[in-house]
């Protein structure tokens, strides 16, 4: 990821992108933001590792992505592959508990 989109993360962009976008995302990008996030207020997690987690859902709320979200099967492809790169990148600080707090928000959604 080139550009730093950090700036453009808070936890109020990050719900409501989540609230307004979460079918239309599809399970895993909602799941992959949402593990990352319960990571990022995990008081264990490292400062380096909240950075790449605050740059990674930053890209994701920020509404102008290399590839538009509304383009039907294309669009939240970008999105999965920054949010991807960065679990994997701090993936040692991904606790079971962070996997389970997604997993029931994804409940109250997908069903």
């Amino acid at each position: 990821m080139s550009k730093d989109y950090s700036n453009k993360y808070s936890d109020d962009s990050f719900w409501k992108k989540v609230g307004n976008y979460a079918l239309k995302a599809g399970k895993q990008v909602i799941e992959t933001a949402l593990t990352l996030y319960y990571c990022l207020g995990d008081s264990d997690t490292p400062a380096w590792a909240k950075g790449v987690i605050i740059g990674a859902l930053g890209y994701f709320v920020f509404p102008l992505d290399a590839i538009p979200d509304i383009i039907p099967g294309a669009g939240n492809t970008d999105d999965l592959g920054v949010l991807s790169s960065a679990l994997l990148a701090v993936a040692v600080h991904i606790k079971n508990e962070h996997k389970q707090k997604a997993q029931e928000k994804l409940k109250q959604w997908f069903g």
